[in-house]
């Protein structure tokens, strides 16, 4: 069993606790928590469905923390699934990852984090300008420019050092932590300062809380639903690609997943209870360019509402795009050291000790991800044939472009992510207990990785009936992976 990377082209160990755990948390909360309460409203019609898959999706997340702990102590080297998968499974299922997630996952990540900036730096405009909220100041491609450069700024910034993304990634931590614990109270806040806050803030709003007809309820939508609360948990494994970065992991790795879980499972399950107080659930369902916590603080703080909501998802977006371009390359980089990737991606700048190229390059793609979904939303195409299935590749009308971008994320990363919690089951027979004592097992084992793996199964076969164009092309891309492993990198 080999803990260490055997290259001597290894990343310094510069993040402790503090800033391990900022990185799970700062990750994981972007602009799900603020925007995809909208997708689960325009799919699920009941507030118990709704409140009951945002619980789901935190003990999702947890389950799988308690699993990718013990493979992290066990591999603590920059790369984290991919690292796992090639131990576990083989190089093709490692590079089938890093394939995923550099053209798809980590960069759509990054991209449609950036619209979500981007939008709400827009409505902070508006409120300046005195403009109404559903009403546009820039128009579409301005703002895709604008989305451009914010990457390619904070990538710039984290080219420049480890220690200095991980402490700013703490302190945006904190700042956001601190903004979702105000939201989560505000409804109370107002109720107990106001003297007549029954018009806005009712538990009306939560009903119906279940439906009244199981036989006639629509599962597919749930699914769907949930696809897009995996996406606001999405990023919890962070810490796992910048494993050998992090000081003591044997101890740090695991408190930082397994406490960055349940903090950001607490604050979701929160703010969501308060924005259903607040903002009906057939007006929350149409807000497809807008925050529901915009409307939300708009309806209780009128426009300084308005301004406190867009600067907090623009702050949180900030910092979960800043983790990302701070982790994702690691990928690009272990990859590149194994020689699964070009070699100049495993370069370490002489002065910042970071892998620059490849931060520049992951960045550069999530912009042409930008460019390329933009365009899409603006052109319609030829229904199509793939694999036998006739498929529509236009965007669904009023499907915003971070919709369009995360759905397609979406599906690669519940792939190989469950791929990658399975591989416990490996590795605890090549190294049992007996042979190899670790100071942190899974607990548990093995129902926690069983059920978790049944779950996110459920959940992907879901995605081939309601979302299934994502799902056919998802498919395709991967198969191009596996041309492009056999054709070029097999027998390297």
């Amino acid at each position: 069993m080999a803990t260490e990377p055997s290259s001597t082209n290894n990343l310094a160990r510069v993040l402790g606790p503090w800033m391990a755990t900022a990185i799970v948390v700062g990750t994981v909360i972007g602009s799900g928590v603020f925007k995809k309460a909208q997708a689960v409203a325009e799919r699920v019609d009941e507030f118990g469905p709704t409140l009951m898959i945002w619980v789901l999706g935190g003990v999702l997340a947890l389950m799988g923390a308690l699993v990718i702990a013990e493979i992290a102590i066990l591999l603590p080297r920059a790369g984290g699934n991919y690292v796992y998968l090639r131990e576990g499974y083989g190089r093709p299922f490692g590079f089938l990852w890093g394939w995923v997630e550099f053209w798809i996952i980590r960069s759509g990540s990054i991209a449609a984090l950036a619209s979500i900036f981007t939008d709400s730096l827009h409505d902070v405009i508006k409120h300046y300008r005195g403009v109404p909220i559903t009403q546009e100041v820039l128009s579409f491609w301005p703002r895709q420019s604008i989305t451009v450069i914010t990457i390619l700024v904070l990538a710039s910034v984290n080219a420049r050092g480890t220690r200095w993304g991980g402490l700013l990634q703490l302190f945006l931590t904190i700042v956001k932590v601190g903004s979702l614990l105000g939201l989560a109270l505000l409804p109370f806040l107002y109720t107990a300062f106001t003297s007549d806050p029954t018009d806005i803030v009712t538990t009306a709003n939560l009903l119906p809380w279940w439906p009244s007809n199981w036989e006639t309820f629509r599962w597919s939508q749930l699914g769907g639903a949930m696809v897009g609360v995996l996406w606001a948990y999405h990023g919890w494994m962070n810490i796992t690609p910048v494993a050998e970065e992090v000081r003591n992991p044997n101890r740090n790795i695991p408190r930082s997943l397994i406490i960055g879980t349940m903090l950001v499972t607490l604050l979701y399950v929160s703010v969501n209870y308060a924005y259903a107080m607040v903002v009906p659930r057939a007006e929350m369902a149409g807000l497809k360019n807008t925050a529901v916590a915009t409307v939300f603080s708009a309806k209780l703080l009128g426009d300084v509402g308005l301004l406190l909501a867009s600067g907090a998802l623009m702050v949180s977006v900030f910092g979960s795009l800043n983790g990302n371009l701070l982790v994702g390359p690691r990928l690009l980089f272990a990859m590149a050291r194994d020689g699964l990737a070009p070699k100049p991606l495993s370069r370490i700048h002489s002065k910042y000790e970071t892998p620059w190229i490849a931060i520049m390059i992951l960045a550069s793609w999530s912009c042409v991800l930008i460019v390329g979904g933009a365009a899409l939303t603006r052109s319609r195409f030829d229904e199509i044939q793939l694999f036998g299935y006739a498929i529509d590749p236009n965007i669904p009308a009023g499907k915003s472009l971070f919709d369009v971008i995360t759905d397609f994320a979406m599906f690669g990363a519940i792939s190989f992510e469950t791929l990658a919690v399975s591989t416990i089951f490996v590795f605890r027979r090549r190294y049992p207990k007996s042979q190899v004592e670790l100071p942190y097992r899974c607990w548990g084992y093995p129902i926690v990785p069983i059920v978790y793996i049944a779950v996110m199964g459920t959940v992907l076969a879901n995605m081939f009936i309601s979302q299934q164009m994502e799902s056919m092309i998802g498919l395709g891309f991967i198969a191009l992976g596996a041309i492009v492993y056999w054709r070029v990198f097999a027998r390297r």
